[in-house]
């Protein structure tokens, strides 16, 4: 098998069958290819489409999971069972354009081992540009790894490099950020980035903050040094108070007063010590979840796959 696309597909039932049809006429020119759709247990009625698709379609296959797992684990399911030299990850609302595929691949021939897509111009509204921005800022300083808040999953990977991600069991999974940590030689593509062809995005504020705060717990310890350190700054903040106020009622006989002052104060610290036990609570939560070791996902039922 030459070429495996895997498209995780949640709520954007509207855009399957025209996704399908724009991915048939620019795969022509490849002797052999697969299309794995993994439905993410979408509550509209994605599932009959697709299975619709399938009957007649033998490169169409699918993959219905259990329950919603998440994107990143969705693209995990459909990644064990590609079987291409190469593989591209895309969404399926169509702003990822399948007219690009070729060139991706075309790209990839030349020696990399991935192609990642750079949307130059992304047919977003100016908030989500700069909050992305933001975030991917704030990402790369905790995880230490360099983001483009312009290329996210769309793009093609060779086999060592699926390999790769598969081979990492944890929990918290992201696959841009995996894919980046792996270090194999890469490439970035500028592409053409379309509007959202119908719907909106399934992916909240809330949703988008936990995945950057799993992300993060999950891949660095800086939350943990942060802490540390700003431990270490009050702590010699309190001594030098400490010896100005002890100063001050020696030399000037200024007595060392102020309830209210205190009060604060106390209230200050204590609430630096429970953020602090925050975020150790929080690391300790995501050993919990790995030490269980459940499955990353679990599939309802296959269609067109062994």
């Amino acid at each position: 098998m030459e070429l495996s696309i895997v498209i995780p597909v949640y709520k954007c039932s509207s855009c399957i069958e025209e996704l399908y049809n724009k991915l048939k006429e620019n795969l022509k020119s490849f002797e052999s290819y697969e299309i794995i759709f993994v439905n993410d247990d979408c509550p509209e009625n994605s599932e009959e489409i697709i299975k619709t698709l399938c009957k007649t379609e033998k490169n169409l296959k699918a993959i219905f999971l259990s329950k919603n797992f998440g994107q990143h684990h969705a693209i995990t399911a459909g990644l064990k069972f590609s079987s291409g030299k190469y593989t591209v990850v895309m969404d399926c609302d169509l702003q990822d354009s399948p007219e690009e595929i070729i060139n991706l691949y075309n790209e990839i021939t030349k020696g990399y081992d991935l192609v990642v897509a750079k949307r130059e111009i992304r047919n977003d509204s100016f908030l989500k540009k700069i909050t992305s921005k933001f975030f991917y800022l704030v990402y790369s300083y905790f995880t230490g790894i360099n983001f483009n808040s312009k290329t996210a999953n769309f793009g093609i990977y060779s086999r060592k490099v699926i390999d790769g991600f598969l081979d990492m069991p944890e929990h918290g999974r992201n696959f841009g950020l995996f894919v980046n940590w792996m270090g194999f030689s890469r490439k970035e593509l500028n592409v053409k980035h379309n509007s959202r062809f119908s719907g909106k995005t399934s992916y909240t504020w809330r949703r988008l903050l936990a995945l950057g705060g799993t992300s993060i717990i999950a891949h660095s310890n800086k939350p943990l040094i942060l802490s540390i350190k700003l431990g270490f700054f009050m702590a010699f903040c309190s001594i030098l108070a400490t010896f100005y106020f002890i100063y001050r009622y020696f030399y000037f006989s200024i007595p060392i007063t102020g309830w209210t002052s205190l009060i604060v104060s106390i209230f200050f610290l204590f609430g630096l010590l429970f953020i602090n036990m925050g975020v150790l609570g929080i690391y300790i939560g995501r050993i919990f979840i790995e030490v269980k070791n459940r499955p990353l996902y679990l599939i309802k039922e296959k269609v067109n796959l062994d």
